[in-house]
């Protein structure tokens, strides 16, 4: 999951980004609002998933983000 991650952030973020399952937004100087829209616009159109209202806000840090994505994919 991670490695699938770190595809769309380098596409995303103009200066490269080691993801981590630590790692979080405000370890990243460049992951703004609107950075945060396009990373997300991505995600949902690569792993083909939609995000609840809410729900992204409350993932901690790259791990639990990669869960409630995998949790996305699950549902039919």
């Amino acid at each position: 999951m991670i490695a699938k991650l770190q595809a769309i952030f380098d596409t995303v973020f103009l200066e490269p980004v080691a993801l981590t399952p630590a790692i979080s937004a405000k370890d990243v100087p460049e992951w703004d609002s609107l950075t945060h829209i396009s990373l997300m616009v991505a995600v949902e159109k690569a792993f083909n998933v939609r995000f609840r209202v809410g729900e992204v806000e409350n993932a901690k840090n790259i791990g639990e983000f990669s869960d409630l994505i995998l949790k996305r994919m699950q549902e039919p």
